[in-house]
């Protein structure tokens, strides 16, 4: 068998496609005709059909009159009436059908006048009937006649229709005969072309199967693109829903706060300087304002945390020294129906964390799980080195491998369902009932987590309670110890050899409140209401030992003033306090090195110890 080289089988397969398109071609232009006159002999048939019909109608109309005339019962007038009414509609309905045939619609209009004539003739003998006459065989003869006649013109037009429907059938039948040739050799064509195809598709097998493959690996990249660009895009999502309220809360904390705090600094220093002697009722309406005014100030720092642009202090923490110094407050927190447990893992690492925010991230966390526990239950807290592998990072996006402490909270409460555990680190989310909750509580603690590089998973199924599971980052290298110790509560720090505060601040309430709380402390105050009063005032003043400045104000900020201040003395020391901040010194959510920062808003024994704390440190080299 020789062999065929590609080109001439291209130009084989071209030819016969050629060929396979003109064979069906005609073959579907055949079967067109044929379509064409089997419709006509269909039609034939449908005069036939209508002929005889009309016919039987118009007898069924005579046996109608009839058989009233011979019983005078008026129920044998139905099919009579029928005819009257719906003989018209008949005849034309025939003479549109005929209407390709001149002399079958020329024969039409005769019955129509035939029909007509007899119609009449019943009626005229229905109404003698009616008058009391009574009918004879000479009443019937003349119907009798022309109803004859009526038949024999239906007759003529079958006899023609009969004519035109063999005529037309033969014309059918041929048309089926050359369709089913052309069919025949449009089969064979196309067997031909399929020979010729398989010829030249047997070339290319081996190609495609290589080709498959690779597809199949392209397919498999395709899909992976696909899922990491959904998971891209909820994470960007999420990015977004989270810029969005730290903008919102950024927009409401700062003037707030710098409320919260007039407020709240001002009901500390009523209460303190109240004598004995004052109406009880006084001063517990002073303590249920000052409650109301930190519940707010909670508020609007959840917010922030969740958002991430709370300032953080990270330093090396002991969590189990944390976590068992914490027992008595959750006790007294969460109540006695609730059986508090610790589990502390021995050799545990030291993480790098704002204490005092995990704390709160850990009352939260146990508050939540009394309220799931309303009958009583067990909470267990525990500790331990965990590591979260690259499997588990490349998982979770927000994740970096590497060694964490584990702090979980175990509850043996009602647990959560999965859509309640989809939703639970969004802020305003909760299940409690109105006036029961914030929704704010878990979505702190997430904050909290991310923006110090953790990582914060709940396993909960409903009735099988709840634990959720916070990875904190591991601490490498020394371990610094404060140089600071609170002293005890009930004491208050105060100034010693007439130290003297510069106070910077452009709220003009909020700058009172702060001078009336330093002054209660015995500190002397210089105060200033912008960074460039700030600034004479230390060209003024001899001696300054500390800078107490807000940060965000209008002109120069308190950083910068802090910066220009420290150009002609270097060893001022500098206090910053703000109700909300974001580049000046917090950097990445974590405050610069060496940053002292008071939170707006503040009570007086805040500001007595950070104060005290901050010019007591050793002065820089």
């Amino acid at each position: 068998m020789p062999v065929i080289r590609p080109e001439r089988s291209v130009a084989l397969l071209l030819l016969a496609m050629t060929m396979v398109m003109i064979a069906v071609g005609s073959t579907y232009w055949l079967y067109q005709g044929q379509q064409t006159r089997i419709a006509w002999v269909n039609h034939t048939l449908r005069v036939e059909s209508r002929l005889s019909a009309l016919a039987a109608r118009i007898q069924a109309a005579e046996s109608s009159q009839r058989g009233f005339m011979l019983t005078g019962q008026s129920g044998f007038l139905q099919s009579y009436r029928d005819v009257s009414r719906t003989w018209p509609r008949d005849v034309d309905a025939l003479r549109d059908d005929v209407s390709d045939n001149p002399e079958q619609a020329a024969a039409v209009e005769t019955l129509r006048g035939m029909i007509a004539q007899r119609m009449e003739m019943l009626e005229a003998v229905l109404d003698s009937r009616r008058a009391g006459v009574a009918p004879t065989a000479a009443t019937f003869a003349p119907g009798l006649v022309k109803m004859a006649r009526v038949r024999a013109q239906v007759d003529d037009m079958k006899a023609r229709e009969e004519q035109l429907l063999r005529v037309r059938s033969l014309a059918a039948g041929r048309s089926s005969a050359l369709v089913s040739l052309g069919l025949a050799l449009s089969a064979a064509l196309i067997i031909i072309l399929t020979l010729i195809s398989l010829r030249t598709a047997y070339r290319r097998i081996r190609e495609t199967e290589e080709n498959r493959q690779a597809l199949e690996l392209a397919n498999d990249r395709l899909i992976a693109e696909a899922q990491e660009r959904e998971v891209a895009q909820a994470q960007l999502r999420q990015v977004q829903k989270m810029e969005s309220i730290g903008q919102l809360t950024g927009g409401i904390a700062h003037d707030f706060n710098n409320m919260l705090a007039i407020v709240i600094g001002s009901l500390d220093i009523a209460r303190r300087r109240m004598g004995a002697d004052v109406d009880p009722r006084v001063i517990r309406s002073i303590d249920n304002a000052t409650e109301g005014a930190q519940r707010a100030a909670q508020l609007t720092t959840r917010l922030l945390a969740f958002s991430r642009q709370q300032p953080l202090d990270p330093q090396p923490t002991d969590v189990n020294k944390l976590v068992g110094g914490m027992s008595e407050l959750l006790r007294r927190t969460i109540g006695e129906d609730v059986r508090v447990e610790s589990v502390l893992a021995g050799g545990l690492w030291r993480a790098s964390i704002d204490a005092n925010q995990l704390e709160n991230a850990l009352i939260n966390l146990c508050v939540n799980a009394r309220d799931a526990m309303p009958m009583g239950g067990h909470l267990t807290i525990e500790t331990a080195n965990g590591h979260l592998d690259d499997a588990y990072a490349a998982t979770h996006s927000e994740v970096a491998a590497g060694q964490y402490v584990m702090v979980s909270v175990t509850d043996t409460g009602t647990g959560m369902p999965a859509d309640v555990v989809e939703r639970a680190f969004e802020p305003f989310f909760t299940t409690k009932g109105v006036g029961k909750g914030t929704g704010l509580g878990l979505s702190q603690v997430f904050g909290f987590v991310k923006q110090s590089h953790g990582h914060v998973k709940i396993y909960s199924e409903p009735g099988e309670g709840t634990t959720i599971k916070i990875y904190l980052p591991r601490h490498y290298g020394e371990e610094v110890h404060a140089a600071f110790q609170a002293p005890h509560p009930g004491s208050l720090p105060r100034a010693k050899d007439d130290e003297i505060i510069l106070l910077v601040e452009d709220e003009e309430q909020v700058r009172h409140m702060s001078v009336d709380s330093l002054r209660e402390l015995g500190y002397t105050v210089v105060q200033a209401s912008d960074g460039e009063q700030a600034l004479e005032m230390l060209a003024i003043q001899p001696r300054i030992d500390l800078l107490f400045t807000d940060i965000v104000m209008p002109g120069i900020n308190g950083r910068i003033l802090a910066d220009r201040a420290r150009e002609t003395r270097e060893d001022l020391k500098v206090l910053y306090t703000t109700g909300y901040t974001r580049n000046a010194i917090v950097h990445n959510g974590m405050l610069d090195p060496g940053v002292a920062f008071l939170p707006k808003p503040f009570t007086l024994e805040q500001l007595a110890h950070k104060v005290r704390q901050v010019l007591d440190q050793p002065t820089r080299n």
